[in-house]
């Protein structure tokens, strides 16, 4: 029987000199925290942002399509009235609940209207959460790997599907590095009267980034999760399989976060790192043997901005 959990952490270094830059909030800057054992830590990559990274590794920005490893698997892509590719569910921070899906027209019901079906959800009704679960997987397994949350005020119920899978990363015993630079004007020498925010002017800037004594990025796949889904199992397979391709592509990959956070692979601490081509040529078979768990690329038609009504609003 499968573990509950599978956990995997990789130490990580900077890919050229000793510093990088972590992720920044607006109102926080680096989110530095102490230890239980009084080292100064900082969190480099949060839930979130890993979250998206490992859905990247599955689009194709060229091809506006998911990558060629994943064909077969269905998503929900997003275009404007003439066909123009837009957005799909694996680029979007609420992936099937995206309000481009919810305010769009899918063969030509609202898209809220039509999700609602797909879904199940009656009033008066229980909330069965198996078949929300299959209903996802039939539009965008993604959605059960990464969770969804379709916060519909008109709806019965409003399903919630958790993350499946957590990953983000820390540095240990962080010093800052502060430096700095100067964006110089050759012929406006003065920054005064609004001329810095209109771009001109000489204007010096600090910048902080950090070192580290160790970096180390965590993955847990919740496999108790995957199973309480109910699929069959070459759906449950098919998942696994997913998660495996995802976060073996990464860490074999471009791990370049940001413009000065460009890390690499030094050392495998815990579990092992999934190889990307065994997974995807599982995938490749299991796809087939879903049979009918698995629906086609929808498409989604979006005209504007603007919010629709469902029924029972």
């Amino acid at each position: 029987m499968t573990a509950p959990r599978t956990v995997i952490e990789v130490e990580l270094r900077p890919l050229i000199g000793s510093r990088f830059q972590p992720t920044g909030f607006p109102d926080l800057g680096a989110a530095e925290f102490g230890g239980s054992d009084g080292r100064k830590a900082l969190l480099v990559e949060s839930v979130q942002s890993m979250a998206n990274r490992l859905e990247a590794t599955t689009w194709d920005d060229g091809r506006a399509d998911q990558v060629e490893e994943l064909a077969g698997l269905p998503y929900v892509r997003i275009t404007d009235a003439d066909g123009a590719f837009l957005s799909s569910s694996r680029l979007e921070a609420h992936r099937l609940a995206s309000a481009y899906v919810v305010h769009g027209t899918i063969d030509g019901t609202k898209g809220e209207d039509w999700l609602r079906e797909r879904l199940g959800l009656q009033a008066g009704r229980p909330l069965d959460h198996r078949a929300v679960a299959r209903a996802c997987f039939a539009l965008d397994p993604v959605s059960l790997v990464h969770g969804v949350f379709f916060a519909r005020k008109g709806w019965p119920w409003q399903p919630r599907i958790t993350r499946a899978v957590t990953s983000f990363i820390e540095a240990y015993d962080v010093v800052p590095a502060v430096s700095g630079g100067v964006k110089r004007d050759v012929v406006v020498n003065e920054a005064k009267d609004g001329a810095t925010a209109e771009g001109y002017g000489t204007v010096p800037h600090h910048r902080v980034e950090y070192t580290a004594d160790k970096i180390v990025a965590y993955f847990a796949v919740d496999h108790a999760q995957i199973r309480s889904y109910g699929l069959s199992e070459a759906g449950t397979a098919l998942l696994e399989a997913f998660i495996e391709f995802e976060i073996g592509t990464l860490l074999s990959g471009d791990l370049r976060l940001r413009t000065a956070c460009d890390l690499m692979l030094t050392d495998v601490r815990q579990g092992e790192v999934p190889n990307p081509v065994d997974a995807a040529q599982r995938i490749g078979k299991l796809v087939h043997d879903c049979g009918d768990e698995l629906g086609p690329i929808t498409t989604a038609v979006w005209s504007g901005r603007g919010k629709t009504k469902s029924r029972g609003e």
